[in-house]
């Protein structure tokens, strides 16, 4: 393990954590900066097992919400409700991530090309999304009705393109069915803890034997990482958007895209 190998971790860590929750696409960023520092993990599981990270940050924010979430489910049926929401949004990515879990490994996480195309794609579709002007019908995330569940989770099978954007799907999602800009990004991080641990878990079980000692140690270093840099974001992005929207993101991604074309086509 050289020490180039775990300062790549490290800023990979960091940049998994600071773009997870935000839609710019993670997965994307951390794919990008990898080909253009050289930096080859395992099975290309390094890239999703670091995002145990990120969901630690979001158990931990909303810890206090879960654990009265828990107390209350056998006996409200608000909470119940919500739940079978969450799980009828997550059934989606379930099963369409297990039946297409060998191409996008091995086919969309080494496409580059993909992935620039995608974020600036995505970058239009914020913009337009974030000017749209329809009055939101929903502003909590408790109260969606069971197809808007439906819905935004089927948007969110979008994501398994790296460049797309996980949380950007299911926020664009969100706000094409009537949420208003901070409910869609709540929603988006509650649906994120169990597609990203299925995820999590998943790669782990298929690519558990290919890993080493050093592989693992790696893998430790940026979820740290990821950990520190996403608890700040998600403390973060609400009241953000709240107030500004995500035209910003729509810029970045275009930004980044463009600059990722650009680099590709010189540097290959």
């Amino acid at each position: 393990m050289t020490d180039q190998t775990i300062v790549g971790a490290l800023l990979l860590g960091i940049l998994e954590g600071l773009t997870e929750f935000i839609p710019v696409s993670s997965t994307g960023h951390i794919l990008l900066a990898g080909h253009f520092l050289g930096f080859e993990s395992t099975g290309k599981a390094f890239e999703v097992l670091i995002q145990l990270g990120a969901i630690l940050a979001i158990l931990s924010v909303y810890a206090a919400r879960l654990w009265r979430m828990l107390i209350d489910l056998p006996r409200d049926p608000a909470t119940q409700r919500f739940v079978i929401g969450i799980l009828i949004a997550f059934l989606p990515a379930a099963v369409i991530g297990v039946l297409a879990y060998k191409i996008i490994k091995t086919v969309f996480f080494e496409t580059p090309l993909l992935i620039c195309v995608m974020l600036i794609l995505g970058g239009f579709v914020l913009l337009w999304v974030d000017r749209w002007a329809s009055k939101p019908r929903y502003s909590d995330i408790t109260k969606f009705p069971l197809p808007m569940y439906l819905g935004i989770g089927l948007i969110q099978c979008l994501s398994m393109i790296p460049g797309t954007s996980r949380s950007g799907a299911t926020i664009v999602g969100g706000l094409l069915m009537g949420a208003d800009k901070r409910s869609a990004a709540e929603f988006s991080f509650f649906l994120a803890m169990p597609t990203m641990t299925g995820a999590f878990a998943y790669d782990l079980y298929k690519n558990y034997d290919l890993l080493s000692a050093a592989d693992f140690k790696i893998i430790a270093i940026g979820f740290v990482a990821a950990f520190l840099a996403a608890l700040m974001v998600v403390r973060w992005l609400l009241g953000y958007v709240s107030r500004r929207g995500y035209a910003l993101f729509g810029w970045w991604r275009l930004l980044v895209g463009s600059l990722g074309l650009i680099a590709l086509l010189v540097w290959g």
